[in-house]
């Protein structure tokens, strides 16, 4: 077995994930998580929360997972959101025509249809599952539709992503933050989209959970007030330049603002963030690298994009948080549709006169003349240029048709007027993180097997091969785990109360009192539980407990008198093992 098998074999045998659906059969695309799974998912998520909301501000919201068709037409997914698709002719199953030839040529998920099967062709590409002829590759939307209300009812379509919630909240989102710039919000929650092919386990998913934050900017100022946070943090940058070379560079973020591989700061402090965030939840620093979008790959509106990608066994780097400055095409592209200005008003230090061009159309006469479309006929003219609007029939477009409106009506002209201020949209800094991803990352680095000597075993055991999750202590699903020497009431009752002192300091504990002392560490050391307490005999006599590291497998002795404090230091407070008691 490759370590993504015996990842997947443990996750399943102890209760972090199970195939959804089992009992029917399954389908590719969805995994269920188990009780330990969605602790160390939800422990994953409050660290984030932590990281963005807390410290960062970006206060969080939830919008609906469904949404109506007219958000998905703004934000471009009904129009644009789908992969190439081919079928095979013999046994009819889909796959992803980009995925098929992404060892033969570089870029794969930048070609065109057309230039996929020509690729196919010219390398005799087959079906995987049965070697049969593919056909022609065509492109397949991935989200799923449904319909809002009964009977034909209104159009709608399962998310894709967690973003455009905060997008068509934005005017109530800056009021909300009084029209400050920068302010930011933050979504965790499900997304949906309708895989071609999911076959990497829970790498790809129908159902999968986001964590997203949208960061709205001033479009002039993007250096950041706390970069020097991060600014002598060293990464591992895999940039466009760095990708034609084939090499990954060590770099201080400082030094990749100035020398103008990370476009700006503001940029470069979430890619710090998120190096941070991932190092502190347990990915590896030397399996974590910074890859910057190549010109051809690179939405046409962004001006710098950047993935943080995870090497993992079997899939090799997988992006699991994609940082990209959006510039104002989201807010532009939303207004448009939903014919709403999305913009914050800043004004000025001091007041400026200027000279503006001013169109101030007749509304008494076009009321009469074109009722409800009156507001939309004035908003039309206005946009207009003099050159325009000195015809003697003036012609605009409103709702998709041509209106004519008479000279009289119009008038403009130049004038100097004082303002205050002026209307700005913002500019969109976008963290994406793919949770589902990263619990699985997570748990493929702390992943180790290794053979031990018997000497925590019963008399007479040999050594055996011990597998142990080594989570960082604030993430383990598991922190303390209360062993009972023997399942006798004598040893029960202490146990019990101590189990309740550390759930009463918020910790997350667990009772084993089935097997041998040796057989319990080892279930414990397999699910991640950082420390283990055994209440055995001694106990009753000197009130002090054994408690057992987990990486290290040592051993000490220690008072039960503020055991809930000692171990909470221990797990949040980078207390020493060695400090908690006298060696055994």
């Amino acid at each position: 077995m490759d370590k993504y098998e015996q990842v997947i074999e443990l996750a399943k045998r102890r209760g972090f994930l199970w195939n959804s659906f089992e009992l029917y059969g399954g389908t590719a695309g969805f995994y269920d998580y188990g009780p330990l799974g969605s602790t160390l998912k939800r422990r994953i998520e409050q660290i984030w929360r932590e990281t963005y909301v807390v410290q960062e501000g970006f206060m969080e919201i939830e919008a609906p997972t469904i949404g109506i068709e007219d958000v998905f037409v703004a934000s471009g997914h009904v129009g644009g959101f789908s992969d190439p698709l081919c079928e095979c002719k013999n046994c009819g199953e889909a796959f992803r025509a980009d995925h098929l030839v992404d060892k033969m040529v570089n870029c794969a998920d930048a070609l065109s249809v057309k230039e996929l099967d020509k690729v196919i062709i010219e390398n005799n590409v087959r079906c995987p599952e049965c070697e049969g002829e593919l056909g022609e590759a065509y492109e397949f939307n991935l989200m799923f539709k449904t319909t809002i209300g009964p009977g034909t009812g209104r159009q709608g379509y399962m998310r894709p992503e967690t973003a455009q919630g905060m997008f068509v909240d934005f005017l109530r989102l800056a009021r909300f933050y009084r029209e400050k710039l920068p302010f930011g919000a933050t979504q965790i929650g499900k997304s949906y989209r309708n895989e071609i092919s999911p076959r990497q386990g829970v790498i790809r998913l129908r159902e999968f959970t986001q964590a997203e934050a949208e960061i709205f900017i001033d479009p002039n100022d993007k250096k950041h007030a706390n970069f020097g946070r991060f600014a002598d943090t060293v990464v591992n940058l895999y940039s466009e330049e760095a990708q034609h070379k084939g090499v990954i560079e060590k770099m201080t973020l400082g030094e990749a603002v100035e020398k103008g591989t990370i476009a700006h700061e503001f940029l470069a402090y979430q890619i710090g963030l998120t190096n941070h965030f991932l190092q502190r939840i347990g990915i590896a620093a030397d399996k974590l690298r910074f890859r910057q979008h190549q010109k051809d790959e690179m939405a046409h509106y962004a001006i710098d994009c950047w993935d943080a990608e995870i090497q993992t066994d079997r899939f090799d780097w997988v992006e699991v948080v994609g940082i990209a400055d959006r510039t104002d095409y989201d807010l532009k592209a939303h207004a448009a549709v939903s014919k709403t200005e999305l913009s914050i008003y800043r004004e000025y230090s001091e007041p400026k006169m200027v000279t503006q061009f001013v169109v101030k159309p007749n509304m008494g006469k076009l009321g009469p003349l074109f009722k409800g479309k009156a507001k939309a006929v004035a908003d039309a003219l206005k946009a207009l240029s003099q050159a325009e609007l000195e015809q003697e029939n003036i012609t605009v477009t409103v709702d998709g048709e041509e209106v004519t409106v008479q000279r009289d009506i119009v008038e403009f002209a130049e004038e100097t007027v004082k303002i205050s201020g002026e209307n700005v949209i913002p500019h969109v800094i976008e963290p994406s993180y793919g949770i589902d991803r990263i619990f699985y990352s997570t748990m493929e680095h702390a992943f180790e097997e290794e053979m031990v000597s018997g000497k925590e075993e019963a008399e007479g055991e040999e050594a055996e091969a011990r597998i142990v999750l080594r989570f960082k202590k604030e993430v383990a699903p598991v922190q303390v785990a209360i062993l009972p020497l023997l399942s006798r009431e004598e040893l029960i009752n202490p146990a019990r109360q101590i189990e309740a002192q550390l759930k009463q300091k918020g910790l997350l504990v667990s009772y084993d009192d089935s097997g041998t002392i040796g057989r319990r560490y080892r279930r414990n050391d397999e699910i991640g539980t950082p420390y283990s307490i055994t209440i055995d005999y001694d106990t009753l006599e000197d009130n002090t407990v054994t408690i057992r590291d987990r990486d290290s497998m040592k051993q000490v002795r220690a008072p039960i008198d503020g055991i809930a404090d000692l171990v909470y230091e221990m797990i949040y407070m980078a207390r020493d093992f060695e400090s908690a008691g006298k060696a055994l």
